[in-house]
């Protein structure tokens, strides 16, 4: 138990939020919901009451996620290049989020807010693909989103891992915009 006494108007919201800092600091593989527990005031049954275990803790975060991603996507519009720029934002803005959405081994894949988010957000990336001028239909239409996305995709991933020459006053985004433009731009 702890010595804090609780008092959190919303402990789902307050333990999330607890998870993402810790999978910043140490990743997904290390996280406990008995650390979690200790981060958000709370005795270590809370977690499993909100979420059962790690797994169902981890779905609600990808839920999350997905959530936060389609909004950013959402903001974006119909412009290809600036999805591209959001997606990249989101994943350095919500890091934990991204390392936990894009291993679905560590959570419900099939749960229905994680499909009804992810489905969302993809919905966004088709509206801004299908914006651009002389965009094929069909098949073709379907192969550019994917190569769209791994564009993005890969210069996030790449990002947070560190394996990009990075500058300590690079800023991420218009690096991104640039190298994203190499393709998005493209009629």
């Amino acid at each position: 138990m702890t010595d804090r006494p609780y008092h959190h108007g919303n402990l789902r919201s307050a333990l999330l939020t607890a998870a993402a800092t810790a999978i910043t600091e140490k990743g997904p593989a290390a996280l406990s919901l008995r650390d979690l527990a200790r981060r958000a005031g709370v005795s270590h049954a809370a977690p499993t009451h909100h979420f059962g275990d790690k797994t169902g803790l981890l779905t609600a975060l990808a839920a999350e996620g997905y959530t936060l991603l389609a909004d950013a996507l959402g903001g974006a519009g119909d412009d290809l290049l600036e999805s591209g720029v959001a997606y990249v934002r989101f994943a350095i803005e919500h890091r934990a989020h991204f390392e936990v959405m894009f291993q679905p081994g560590l959570y419900h894949r099939d749960d229905p807010q994680v499909a009804a988010a992810r489905d969302r957000a993809g919905r966004s990336l088709t509206i801004a693909l299908s914006a651009r001028p002389g965009q094929p239909p069909g098949q073709d239409s379907e192969t550019a989103e994917l190569a769209a996305w791994s564009m993005a995709h890969g210069f996030a991933a790449l990002w947070l891992s560190g394996a990009l020459p990075t500058a300590p006053d690079l800023d991420p985004e218009p690096l991104a915009k640039n190298v994203l433009g190499q393709l998005f731009d493209q009629p």
